[in-house]
């Protein structure tokens, strides 16, 4: 029997045929693991996916890729869900993806999980950017669904707590596909405008596809661009979103956001009135310091005989005068002792005293003393000091 010749586009063409027949591969999930992955700018995924010993090469075109919740990558573990069939003009069969999920864990948890880790790389989630909540806001700006139950949680607790504050709602759609545009509209709207001291958005509880809005990445960029403080309260306590990591301030619901936004009327009331009593007890303590100080002060004779200050200070005049005079009067009489001492060492030392006993002096014309019989000669002029006069005399001769 001889064979039918066929082409390879006919033979590729018939396999296909085949494949694309058969109800099992027409819609199929297989389980393995993401290998070489690659998005192309037409923006289809190709990638294999492969067990311990085998792999099959698939391809999700931009249609079904935009679905994705979550950001497929190598080494991921999938399922994916599809048909197979042949690529003719290669004569390869693949996969053709319509949907992946995420092993172990759904789309929606591992999206949240991606984007947490991305915008907590990216420093979104930093302390440091945190900004205050102001602690007497006069203006709020709530960014929720009007018809839903979180505004009017809002409402009740802003009411009783401070009704000071002003409310302006800027209502927006907190599920769906259009939610996250609209939130960012109204973030940046409130912004722009300085619709209030400070945002409050959120909603209340439901699954985590119904909080899918605030853990979308354009929303969370919107919060962290904020110049406004943000607060955010999504859901009840377990429910933690991407805009709670991202926002200033977490609050566990809406009601708990209130709460946080605007302090108690009647704690402020206690406050002030403990303030009053605090102020009134030290303004009484520094009255009655006050009286005592000027009582004090009246009792003081400077006050009641002004002059007697004056004669104080006279008799203080006259204590330093005595005691300057005291002190002048024995600096003297010890200068005069000391003089009297040397006046009495100087005079004993005189020549004069030594002519009082008898002696005499004589000396030639220019006065210089004759000390030997060989200073003068005969026919000399002298003059003999005596201890009341002078002499004067001629010598004769001399003898030794």
């Amino acid at each position: 029997m001889n064979p039918t010749v066929l082409t390879v586009s006919q033979l590729n063409a018939h396999i296909k045929q085949l494949l694309d027949g058969d109800p099992l591969l027409g819609s199929v999930a297989v389980r393995g693991e993401l290998s070489n992955h690659k998005i192309y700018p037409s923006g289809h995924h190709y990638f294999t996916l492969k067990d311990a010993e085998c792999s099959i090469r698939c391809v999700m075109f931009k249609g079904n890729a935009s679905r994705l919740r979550f950001r497929p990558e190598s080494g991921m573990g999938v399922t994916a869900v599809g048909s197979v069939s042949v690529y003719p003009r290669d004569g390869a069969y693949q996969l053709y993806c319509n949907a992946l999920i995420p092993t172990g864990v759904g789309d929606l948890q591992m999206a949240y999980e991606q984007l947490k880790e991305q915008l907590r790389k990216e420093g979104l989630f930093d302390p440091a950017h945190k900004k205050p909540i102001p602690q007497m806001p006069k203006r709020i700006a709530v960014i929720t669904s009007s018809a839903g139950a979180a505004v009017r949680d809002i409402i009740r607790v802003l009411g009783k707590r401070w009704p000071m504050s002003e409310m302006v709602l800027l209502p927006v759609r907190v599920q769906g596909v259009e939610a996250p545009a609209e939130i960012v509209g109204a973030i940046r709207y409130a912004n722009r405008w300085k619709v209030g001291d400070l945002i409050i958005t959120g909603r209340g509880g439901g699954s985590m596809e119904d909080l899918w809005a605030f853990n979308d990445e354009r929303v969370a960029r919107a919060i962290y661009e904020s110049e406004l403080p943000v607060i955010s309260a999504v859901g009840h306590e377990p429910d933690v979103t991407i805009s709670d990591f991202v926002a200033d301030l977490r609050a566990a619901t809406p009601s708990n956001a209130a709460e946080l936004a605007v302090p108690d009327q009647n704690d402020v009331r206690d406050m002030l009135h403990a303030t009053e009593i605090r102020l009134s007890q030290a303004m009484q303590r520094q009255t009655r310091e006050r009286r005592a100080r000027l009582q004090d002060l009246a009792g003081r004779k400077v006050l009641s005989s002004p002059t007697a200050y004056l004669d104080l200070k006279r008799m203080e005049l006259d204590h330093i005068t005595a005691r300057l005079t005291g002190a002048e009067e024995r600096w003297l009489s010890s200068r005069r002792h000391r003089f009297a001492g040397m006046a009495a060492a100087l005079d004993a030392m005189s020549p004069l005293k030594v002519l009082a006993r008898g002696y005499t002096m004589a000396s030639k014309p220019d006065g210089k003393l004759v000390r030997s019989v060989h200073d003068a000669n005969p026919g000399d002029a002298l003059q003999l000091r005596l201890s009341d006069g002078t002499l004067p005399c001629i010598v004769q001769e001399g003898e030794t």
